[in-house]
């Protein structure tokens, strides 16, 4: 069995969720970044003995259109797939029904997913420094669970998942990242921005048609110089306080 860990993470978040599923299962795994424009996922298959772990990041309850065509490319061919869903303490809603729906038409089989709590990309108030001590130690459990099943043959490839079809509407949110004046143009998050929505000869400005709002390049700035507006944001973090303040847990589904 071969273990790849295929993710979409442009602030770290799901990658941390991941990585502890990931140990779970120990030796070597080979990582395949869903953020990277660059790279030519119909060229990347799998085999029926290979075991993927899939984690994407919930953005308004749907698998990131990104993301989406991206695995929609790979060729499965059989390989297993445990899915992880990795949302902001609001709701992750459609996501891992979608997700299941993009990898069974992939040709991968989904034996089991998790619905993960991070650390909210824009309002950093919310789930703030999740997956914490708590939170790893029981997506620890989680791993050790599915695998114990999978070595006892006890995994089904009938995963019953929350969600609905249709699946809810998410056109973006209008919070999109600009350049402050001591940007110094080094490039870094048009080289990382994952659908290209920052110009490589013009680093200080964005495309807010294709900004997805995922907050890759205010995370990685060396000078810290992209920012959100503080306006927007205040107004979006007191319209979701009732909703997101609770501590929401995080979900095995086999």
């Amino acid at each position: 069995m071969r273990l790849y860990k295929i993710i979409f993470s442009p602030t770290g978040g799901t990658e941390k969720v991941a990585n502890q599923l990931v140990q779970s299962f120990g030796g070597e795994t080979d990582t395949i970044d869903l953020t990277d424009f660059a790279a030519e996922f119909h060229q990347i298959s799998f085999s029926e003995e290979d075991l993927c772990i899939v984690a994407v990041p919930s953005f308004g309850g749907r698998v990131p259109g990104a993301a989406a065509a991206r695995l929609g490319a790979l060729k499965a061919n059989g390989a297993k797939a445990i899915l992880i869903a990795v949302y902001g303490n609001r709701a992750y809603e459609d996501t891992l029904l979608e997700l299941k729906t993009i990898l069974t038409d992939s040709g991968f089989r989904c034996i089991a997913a998790v619905a993960a709590v991070a650390e909210h990309s824009i309002m950093h108030q919310f789930a703030q420094g999740r997956p914490d001590k708590s939170d790893l130690e029981q997506l620890a459990q989680f791993g050790k669970e599915i695998r114990r099943r999978m070595e006892e043959n006890l995994v089904t490839e009938d995963l019953v998942l929350p969600g609905n079809r249709p699946y809810r509407e998410y056109n973006g949110v209008p919070i999109k990242p600009s350049a402050k004046k001591s940007c110094t143009n080094c490039g870094l998050c048009a080289k990382k921005c994952p659908v290209q929505a920052i110009p490589l000869d013009d680093p200080s400005k964005t495309d807010h048609e294709a900004c997805i709002s995922c907050m890759r390049c205010v995370s990685i700035c060396p000078t810290h110089s992209r920012e959100v507006s503080k306006i927007l944001t205040t107004i979006a973090a007191n319209k979701m306080k009732k909703i997101c303040s609770e501590r929401k847990e995080n979900e095995l589904f086999m």
